[in-house]
């Protein structure tokens, strides 16, 4: 039963707390949510409420939901550095209601032409490291975003780019106040990557330290950067006057990256892959990304009764938990760029592969290790933002810098800084994600969009790295196997399994470890304990939530944004 429907049900004649115990007997919660936001015209949701407004405002001015995520992702690139920029990477999924359908982009960069296998090895050697580091000059690939701005907007966008970009130029020039969790962030990432070449402290610190929550914040150089894309478009950036002031500003500095990679980049409109989840279909983008992860878990979770097994019982989580094992072991082995390996997409979304997999996980000990599978084999920070407006076209979108604010390199008078996502590259030869020149590395960050009987539901996403598809599964759980509202379903307390065979982490013997947040009933902590998990708490790391539902019978779209972040659902 809807938690909303339960009130009401319940609200003659009780007390406050009364009907709060009645709710938690009743659902097996207990977790502060709030109402989700209604609107019949359009609905923008980000993780910085200046740029949820930035979304609305080109909607208003008669935009439709891809200018409106390109307006917000420009905004946070200014507003939440410490998890997005034009420095950065992107991934979209976009349901185009004149066509019916799903569209997928993978707007993700390549590692320079010019470093080689056995060059990267050498200068980890003069490092005294055999890993991709994540700050500096070897971990930075080429940034996607700005091109994913311009497939999307070449493809879908109504508006002119100037007027997209226009709000963000406003901000970048004029000032904002910073926000309360992202100020916290930039303290921590300004403290980490100070003395990286180029003027990322100028650009980021000025005065020596990060803004603080309320201070008013400007870059102008961001600002300048964006006035080229909105008047000479993406060829500014990847042929033109910043494609040149990176080349020259790499060489200088002993960088990697050239012309003539920002020239030779280009998005990819991809196929969505999906499962479906007891009659939700659940979309997500191919790899390069880690989206099978979630729709792998998914179908190992089919095949068992979540639903009386209660909600956040131990059961429910263990089975969870152990299904995360399962498919992150096949996700350190064969997720990787599928221009460089043959991915086993369709062999590792089998069903019966799925009920293979399953029939390892033990209900009473948790796994200290699990092998990956043998599927057939066939032909960071983050900001996470959805879009939705009054033709019924909806945006689930994806951008990053990957760790924070990235590598710590900016170019000067460019006003944003690089990514490090090469650092997620293996140096393991034979591995499907080894480090190659050219080769877009594996990426963590995943939009999602789920369907119903053919129709447009929900899009959505949470934020975060490793959480992305741990925190996309619970979503999904909690809406579909309990009954949870859109808002209830991202408030819920959440899990995180760590320590799982990644491209950082040898291969996982002890079983990993689980953090839980707070909200989680203490015997049910007891008996996880019971059965062997590693149980830690942790004060962040479950990720950011925003959502969009689509009611096709009332016509209203829903919007959800989790109190995890400084963030805001708003429409008209």
């Amino acid at each position: 039963m809807n938690v909303r429907r339960l009130i009401l049900a319940l609200a003659s004649g009780l007390l406050v707390s009364q009907l709060h115990a009645q709710i938690d007997r009743v659902t097996g919660r207990s977790f502060a949510t709030r109402s989700e936001v209604l609107a019949q015209h359009g609905m923008v949701c980000t993780s910085q409420p200046l740029a949820t407004q930035v979304g609305l405002q080109v909607l208003r001015e008669g935009g439709n939901a891809v200018d409106a995520a390109i307006a917000a992702n420009a905004a946070l690139g200014l507003m939440e550095p410490t998890g997005a920029g034009p420095g950065g990477d992107l991934f979209a999924i976009v349901w185009c209601a004149r066509d019916h359908k799903l569209y997928g982009l993978n707007a993700s960069g390549r590692s320079p032409l010019g470093l080689s296998y056995d060059q990267m090895k050498a200068e980890l050697a003069k490092q005294g490291r055999t890993t991709i580091p994540p700050f500096g000059m070897l971990p930075i690939s080429v940034p996607g975003a700005v091109d994913g701005w311009f497939q999307l907007h070449k493809r879908f966008g109504r508006l002119p780019m100037a007027q997209v970009l226009a709000p963000a130029i406003r901000y970048a020039r004029d000032g904002f106040p910073v926000s309360e969790l992202i100020a916290y962030y930039w303290d921590r990432n300004v403290l980490l990557l100070k003395g990286q070449p180029g003027d990322y402290v100028v650009t980021f610190a000025p005065g020596g330290h990060a803004p603080q929550a309320g201070e008013i914040f400007r870059n102008p150089n961001l600002a300048a950067t964006y006035e080229l894309l909105a008047t000479q478009g993406r060829d500014a950036f990847y042929r033109g006057e910043i494609a040149d002031r990176i080349d020259a500003f790499m060489r200088a500095n002993g960088g990697w990256l050239r012309k003539e990679d920002l020239e030779r980049h280009t998005s990819t409109w991809v196929e969505p892959i999906s499962t479906n989840y007891r009659g939700v279909d659940v979309y997500q983008l191919p790899p390069n990304g880690q989206g099978l992860a979630v729709l792998q878990i998914l179908n190992i979770l089919e095949g068992f009764d979540l639903r009386s097994m209660g909600f956040q019982s131990a059961d429910s989580l263990h089975v969870m938990i152990e299904a995360e094992k399962l498919a992150f072991e096949d996700r350190a082995k064969f997720y990787a760029d599928p221009a460089f390996s043959k991915v086993p997409v369709q062999g590792l979304l089998s069903k019966d592969y799925a009920a293979a997999r399953r029939r390892l996980i033990n209900m009473t000990r948790a796994a200290k290790t699990y092998d990956a599978g043998t599927p057939a084999l066939q032909q960071g920070d983050t900001v996470y933002l959805c879009t939705a407006d009054s033709e019924g076209n909806m945006v689930s979108l994806i951008q990053s810098n990957y760790r924070g604010m990235g590598s710590g390199v900016a170019v000067p008078g460019l006003g944003f800084g690089f990514q490090d996502r090469g650092e997620m590259f293996t140096m393991q030869l034979g591995h499907a994600n080894v480090y190659a020149p050219g080769k877009r590395p594996f990426h963590t960050i995943i939009p999602a969009f789920l369907m119903r009987g053919g129709q447009p539901w929900i899009a959505f996403g949470v934020m975060g790295g490793a959480m992305q598809p741990q925190g996309q599964v619970q979503i999904i759980v909690n809406l579909v196997d309990y009954g949870l509202g859109l808002q209830e379903a991202g408030d819920a307390a959440r899990w995180q399994h760590d320590g799982s065979t990644d491209y950082d982490h040898p291969r996982m013997k002890d079983g990993g470890y689980v953090y839980l947040e707070s909200g989680f009933r203490w015997d049910t902590v007891a008996e996880l304990k019971r059965r062997g998990h590693d149980i830690r708490t942790d004060l962040g790391g479950f990720g950011g939530y925003q959502a969009i539902m689509w009611d096709a019978a009332n016509r209203v779209y829903h919007g959800a944004s989790e109190s995890r972040k400084d963030g805001q659902a708003a429409g008209y």
